[in-house]
């Protein structure tokens, strides 16, 4: 393995780069942050194994011990990030791209910028309204002329092929945008969005300096493409700069608590990820902007050695593409003080859970790349931290198991409970006093981030009234952090099922999130969380029947388990989340002033809720478009015979064979028969070949009725009547 990702020499940074932070200087904060949660780790843990110590020790206590080091070093990781964020915040830092490079007044002219939207069987209508939102937003700053907008399609759906063409062309002629804003579908989607975006490279990428990658529900303010181009052009170092996107547009109890806790605790928990990182962090795969030339150059992934789910292609690709551009010297940055980046979240716990399940997979296949040569440190450290916060799940499960394990077997056992004393000389306190002492310490380094950035809130007027006053903003964090005990169970389950899945040779299917707010009905969520009921209720009688006094403490976690399926269905849903809202609850800077952005986004989506008529799955509604309206059909046919110039797309065609006699049948068939007879498969090789629609349309309206499929009757009748 430390040889896969061998591509390219390391590279000495050219002479017109900045001068990057001296080594002992970056060296010593990271010694100064990671060295503080070890010693806060240290301490806790000195403390905990003194409790186990006055009881007795054996095996499974040192199990219980190791496990609860590795815990509790995760959760004091995360409250120094919220310590240094917020001493930074309050006490200034310089240390951040914005403050250390000259930017404001730099020209832009002469570059150009690929705005890039990576799509695969989306809500057309929503990823194209982000779109118009962001070109409307950067035609507003005079800046237009130096971007070009690409909507990279990889959608597997005839129907909503054919409705991203008709869409595309629509949007075009309505913003007068030819010739500024691109459509292109590959034939094969081979390595997912990686692929995708190479794929775009290879064919595009040396006429744009650079290009900002964007998600199907990203939104970008035109003011901060400009920003992130400027900064580029200051910082000739710089291969990529991150934004944090702001969570928005949230309509679920569920959502909007996601989307409150980002915009609340993310500028302080950023700021402490920035102390060490710095020009060293990290991409999260969207709403990025990154150099063309050294990307193409250092990061196009191999496939991993082995089968799935660790072999092959490397699902989550942004963390391993900012390693590659750091291994070259590139500097990776994260611009956490620029406004206006902006995506939107899951609606409910489901639909988050399969977004994780996807992260999980692609996170322990970089177990596999942490060995590769020249990697950076840091780039190791960014690697391991993710897939630890995937495994943390299966060890919080662990150990509370070696607890009642420990409780059982003292219990049925027999034996006396003798407490001595602590063997810490300054520990003068009960069993009972020991063990909350070290419970209210695991509280307080879980909670004292969220306390901080409430307190960083308070501190800031203008930011404060943003979220609705310090009121509503702390019953927020209140609500928040209730929730959230609830839902932790939850995932601990899903996380440490989705690692077994995966070490059993189990594969993620990559499907588009669900983005529509329709609530989770509680058939769905019963056969999602029966599972999650069934153990809550068991674990719950057996820890009644084993120690009433233990089982109130275990109480949050056993009741976000027996309480999965209610839970799931009242957060998923748009009442109680409108609910909140009228209260003030889980408030926003993005909905008490909404920017222009998200406020045209919002009002055209209305829009199109009232007028679309919406196709019933499976109806082939696209497909009858396409082959019978002369307009959407000269369209497709128009971008499938530009496409034939691209020697990559051609070669794919001969690959399909194209125009052959196969291709033929298939078009017979599909007009004797109708498109159900053809597999999806089928029909979107019919739907490639430029030939065979042409044909198509002219076939379909010149046969007469009684050598077409029933199905080709009513789609022309139905076609007649909208005429």
């Amino acid at each position: 393995m430390a040889g896969v990702f061998q591509t390219a020499p390391v590279s000495r940074p050219p002479s017109a780069r900045l001068t990057p932070m001296p080594r002992a200087r970056r060296g010593w904060r990271l010694f100064l942050f990671y060295s503080s949660a070890v010693a806060l780790t240290g301490v806790v843990s000195w403390l905990f194994a003194d409790l186990l110590w006055r009881t007795g020790w054996s095996a499974s206590r040192t199990a219980l011990l190791v496990l609860f080091v590795i815990l509790f070093f995760q959760a004091a990781l995360g409250c120094m990030h919220g310590l240094y964020g917020f001493a930074l915040r309050r006490l200034g830092t310089r240390q951040r791209i914005t403050w250390l490079t000259d930017y404001r007044d730099k020209d832009i002219a002469g570059t150009s910028t690929a705005v890039v939207f990576c799509i695969f069987n989306e809500n057309v209508t929503r990823v194209y309204e982000g779109l118009r939102a962001t070109y409307e937003s950067l035609a507003r700053t005079g800046r237009l002329e130096r971007f070009d907008f690409f909507i990279l399609s990889d959608s597997t759906n005839p129907d909503r092929w054919v409705e991203e063409v008709r869409r595309w062309y629509d949007l075009v002629r309505e913003l007068d945008a030819l010739g500024r804003i691109y459509y292109r579908r590959r034939l094969f989607n081979e390595a997912g969005k990686s692929g995708n975006v190479r794929d775009f490279l290879n064919a595009w990428g040396r006429r744009y300096r650079y290009f900002m990658v964007c998600d199907a529900d990203s939104v970008m303010r035109g003011e901060t493409l400009v920003d992130l181009v400027k900064l580029m052009e200051a910082r000739p170092a710089a291969g990529l700069i991150q934004t944090v996107p702001a969570l928005v547009n949230a309509e679920t109890l569920f959502g909007r608590i996601q989307q409150f806790s980002n915009r609340l605790y993310a500028p302080v928990f950023i700021a402490g990820l920035n102390y060490w990182a710095r020009d060293l962090g990290n991409y999260w795969g969207h709403n990025a902007l990154i150099r063309t030339e050294p990307f193409m150059q250092y990061c196009d992934l191999p496939q991993l050695p082995g089968r799935k789910p660790f072999g092959g292609q490397i699902l989550s690709h942004d963390f391993v593409e900012a390693a590659l551009l750091l291994r070259e010297n590139w500097e990776v940055w994260f611009a956490y003080d620029l406004e206006g980046s902006y995506e939107e979240a899951p609606q409910s716990l489901i639909e988050n859970a399969q977004r994780e399940r996807r992260w999980c997979q692609g996170n322990l296949q970089h177990s596999l790349v942490l060995f590769a040569l020249g990697l950076r440190g840091v780039s190791r450290l960014h690697l391991m931290l993710g897939i630890y916060g995937y495994l943390a799940g299966p060890l919080w499960l662990a150990f509370l198991i070696t607890f009642d394990w420990i409780r059982w077997f003292h219990e049925h056992t027999g034996l006396s409970d003798i407490t001595v004393h602590a063997f810490t000389p300054y520990l003068n306190l009960s069993g009972t006093a020991h063990a909350l002492l070290i419970f209210v310490i695991c509280m307080g380094v879980l909670l004292l981030p969220k306390a901080l950035s409430l307190a960083d809130l308070a501190l800031d007027p203008p930011r404060c009234a943003a979220f609705g006053g310090l009121a509503r903003a702390t019953a927020g964090v209140v609500g928040e952090t209730i929730f959230s005990a609830l839902h932790a169970p939850l995932l601990m389950l899903w996380h440490t099922r989705f690692i077994i899945r995966n070490l059993l040779g189990f594969s993620v299917t990559w499907k588009p999130p669900k983005r529509a707010v329709e609530g989770t009905p509680r058939t769905f969520a019963v056969s999602r969380h029966w599972g999650h009921t069934l153990i809550g209720l068991v674990w719950g009688a057996q820890m009644w029947e084993l120690d009433r006094v233990l089982f109130w403490w275990f109480t949050p976690v056993l009741a976000g388990l027996a309480l999965s399926v209610p839970l799931s269905v009242f957060t998923s849903q748009r009442r109680p989340g409108a609910r909140a809202r009228r209260l003030g609850l889980f408030r926003t800077p993005e909905e008490t002033a909404p920017p222009p952005e998200l406020t045209a986004l919002r009002a055209r989506m209305r829009v199109h809720e009232m007028t679309d008529d919406t196709a019933p799955p499976g109806s082939c509604a696209g497909l009858a478009e396409a082959v019978l309206d002369p307009y959407v059909n000269a369209i497709h046919v128009s971008l499938l015979r530009e496409n034939r110039s691209n020697p990559v797309y051609a070669g794919q065609l001969a690959e399909l064979g194209a125009g052959g006699q196969e291709v033929r049948a298939l078009g017979e068939q599909l007009l004797a028969k109708g498109p159900q007879a053809l597999t999806p498969a089928q029909r979107l090789r019919v739907m490639a070949d430029a030939q065979m629609m042409d044909w198509l349309h002219q076939q379909a309206w010149l046969r007469p009725d009684e050598s077409l499929a029933t199905w080709w009757k009513a789609a022309i009748r139905e076609f007649g009547r909208r005429e």
